[in-house]
């Protein structure tokens, strides 16, 4: 699968615009579709949808779905798809039922890539017995969109050791799963990104860029700024051939322009 086949930029990464770049109330209120043609007139490769951000249930059944992926390819752009879930419970088990459905409304929606949470237990991490591993690799094997997991916010599927010891125990068949690497999440999770970089890069198939401001709990995301050398040394250390999606919000009063300059940014970054 060629995640790179549509580039915004001749010569640069494919870059992703996230639906709530453009606001949770816009997307809650116009849908999808209409920011998705936005971002296509932005320059984006690709488009984000975000299940929590459908409006109601009706939003998330095949047919929306598969009308709203022709949308998005109509304007010359592919889908990821995001969800909520996690790949793991709270116990650390498996969590089959919301990795079908997931998957089911990923294929509907022709995503190119779909994106769960890690879950899992902030004590005891991830499942990593081998059956467990079986059924997961079983459960995405069909999959017609890449399967990636992303650092969170919480402690709980947000350590670089519980993604370490993930891909280490799929060894040698990591890449039937891989990792949106959140650049901005693992501040959240009082992680170094620094360090998660150096020991996950190699798991890396789609980066979530952003910066954050604040500590704590009044943390928030933020742009990068035009010569951020933090940020581009932290791009330095992942892949550069792999999409990059901007999740941090624009402003409200200049949504288009904004999306224009940022997928410009984002793209030139580190090239």
């Amino acid at each position: 699968m060629n995640l790179t086949k549509n580039t915004a930029i001749a010569g640069n990464v494919p870059v992703v615009i996230v639906a709530s770049a453009f606001g949770v109330e816009s997307i809650r209120r116009d849908g999808h579709a209409m920011w998705a043609e936005v971002a296509a007139r932005a320059g984006a490769a690709g488009f984000e949808v975000r299940r929590e951000l459908f409006a109601d249930d009706t939003q998330s059944q095949p047919d929306s779905l598969r009308e709203l992926g022709d949308t998005i390819r109509a304007a010359g752009i592919w889908p990821v798809y995001s969800t909520p879930a996690t790949l793991f419970d709270d116990h650390g088990a498996l969590d089959e039922t919301a990795m079908t459905q997931t998957l089911a409304e990923a294929d509907a929606l022709g995503a190119r890539i779909v994106k769960f949470q890690l879950g899992g237990s902030a004590t005891t991490g991830t499942a990593t017995a081998a059956d467990t591993l079986e059924r997961l690799i079983a459960g995405i094997a069909d999959s017609k969109a890449k399967v990636v997991v992303e650092n969170g916010q919480l402690k709980a599927g947000g350590t670089i050791d519980a993604f370490a010891a993930l891909f280490e125990a799929l060894k040698p068949r990591t890449h039937a799963l891989s990792m949106t690497f959140d650049t901005g999440n693992w501040r959240w999770a009082d992680q170094d990104p620094m360090e998660a970089a150096r020991r996950l890069s190699s798991y890396v198939t789609y980066v979530h860029c952003k910066a954050v401001q604040g500590e704590g709990a009044r943390r928030f995301a933020t742009a990068p700024a035009i010569g951020d050398t933090s940020f581009a040394t932290l791009l330095k250390h992942l892949p550069r051939d792999v999409p990059r999606g901007i999740e941090f919000p624009f402003d409200p009063a200049h949504l288009a322009d904004d999306a224009a300059r940022y997928v410009k940014q984002i793209a030139s970054t580190d090239q």
